[in-house]
């Protein structure tokens, strides 16, 4: 079986591409210019630091909105002519959300692309899905997640990936971990995030993703509810009004590509 914690010899790695949608692109935690930053940027700083300096290269892929199809076509070829030390592949969110998709025909598709990775790849960090327990709407689509999840994990034992397991990550159950549009993560959600990306493949990391928050004060019922109803008038009818339309929050974006550790610091330092 795929072993979650992988041994220090994974650490030392020279060579880094993220494939992906909102996720791994980083929507949820902008940087001083407005262009998102996010986990997997972070995790890059987390692995070149273990490098002699300029012995590290990291490209990210992602695009928010891509469905699974649209990664394969757009982002894998790209991954497997680089032939990187390491891919991180999050794909099928988007997907499995979607009404009338499939979880089984979805892993399917994961797989067949996964093979790609794997024989280009040195490692292929996988991804599941958070655990949506608390998320309006999404609540709905736990057990369809979960389903996903579980194929995600075997799909992972049989090729020997390590598994970025996000349902078991218990602090981005807090509000505090998520942007104001209840999909996407903030930049200490992200934070979080890139840590366990590397306790995933061995490396000592700086803090614990599991810290405890401090105490937030309760909140009312009437709060709460205020709450909700000013969030689904500013980001759920939108995003609905999207989906009806055929629409993609990435339809016009590009993917930021080659980035240097360098740059995300300072980019990190600068909104800290």
């Amino acid at each position: 079986m795929a072993d979650d914690s992988k041994s220090d010899s994974r650490a030392e790695i020279g060579s880094y591409v993220a494939l992906g949608d909102s996720f791994t692109e980083g929507v949820g935690d902008p940087g001083p210019d407005g262009a998102f930053v996010g986990w997997a940027d972070r995790f890059a700083v987390l692995l070149a630091d273990r490098r002699p300096e300029g012995d590290f290269r990291y490209t990210n892929l992602a695009v928010r909105g891509k469905l699974l199809d649209q990664i394969v076509a757009d982002q894998v070829p790209r991954a497997v002519d680089m032939a990187p030390d390491l891919v991180s592949f999050c794909a099928g969110g988007n997907d499995i959300i979607r009404p009338g998709t499939d979880p089984d025909e979805v892993a399917e598709r994961f797989e067949r692309a996964l093979v790609q990775l794997t024989a280009a790849s040195g490692t292929v960090m996988v991804t599941t899905g958070f655990d949506t327990r608390g998320v309006p709407v999404l609540k709905h689509l736990r057990g369809k997640i979960a389903t996903y999840n579980g194929h995600v994990r075997a799909i992972a034992d049989r090729y020997g990936c390590p598994v970025l397991d996000l349902w078991s990550l218990r602090s981005v159950q807090d509000r505090r971990a998520w942007d104001a549009d209840r999909l996407h993560l903030s930049p200490e959600g992200h934070t979080r995030v890139a840590l366990r990306a590397g306790q995933v493949l061995g490396l000592d990391v700086p803090a614990d993703p599991e810290q405890a928050w401090p105490p937030l004060p309760p909140r009312g019922a009437l709060h709460v509810r205020r709450d909700n109803v000013a969030w689904a008038r500013e980001f759920l009818v939108p995003w609905i009004g999207r989906r009806l339309r055929g629409e993609s929050s990435g339809d016009h974006v590009t993917a930021k590509g080659a980035l240097s550790p360098d740059d995300i610091r300072m980019r990190i330092a600068a909104v800290a």
